[in-house]
């Protein structure tokens, strides 16, 4: 369906589709036991700048959203490649619950936000695009961060880049 001017219409809350299709590789699923192609393992093998990792841990890190819902979106997960919650060790459940704590107390720091969203999608049905590999999401938020370009344009601002991001998270995580 599309409107006058010819934008496609979904029917969804009036928002206008923006095609993406650089983020299937974020969406189409690997088989339940692969890590190839894993985008999260394979953050193993760059610099934490390129990853836009800021901290590891034994058996956990703590990475920078690449698709950020709002400036300093992270994310905590295992170096190993497990979906399942109930399948962490407990070390690894300790660690990735202690660096979500670590997280927040970091961003707090660097950028004094008001509130935070932290919480898993365990499957793809719950929301969970890369949901083959477990991870916590740690989300800042700040009065009126939904501004009336999210509102009315369903379009996301971030006014920081993200190695500059990554840069002062890192420092802060030290």
């Amino acid at each position: 369906m599309s409107d006058p001017v010819g934008h496609e219409r979904d029917g969804f809350e009036g928002f206008d589709r923006l095609w993406t299709p650089h983020r299937m590789a974020y969406v189409v699923p690997s088989p339940p036991s692969d890590d190839r192609g894993c985008p999260f393992c394979a953050m193993g093998e760059q610099s934490p700048e390129e990853s836009l990792v800021v901290h590891r841990g034994e058996s956990c890190f703590a990475v920078l959203n690449l698709h950020p819902y709002n400036p300093g979106h992270m994310m905590v997960l295992p170096h190993r490649h497990v979906a399942e919650l109930e399948d962490l060790t407990t070390d690894e459940v300790t660690e990735l619950m202690t660096m979500t704590q670590d997280a927040v107390r970091v961003l707090r720091q660097v950028s004094g936000p008001h509130a935070f969203n932290v919480g898993l999608n365990l499957g793809g049905v719950a929301g969970g695009s890369l949901s083959q590999h477990l991870h916590q999401h740690v989300v800042p938020r700040w009065s009126g961060d939904a501004n009336f370009i999210t509102v009315l344009g369903a379009t996301k601002t971030l006014p920081q880049l993200l190695a500059d991001t990554r840069a002062l998270v890192a420092e802060a995580w030290a």
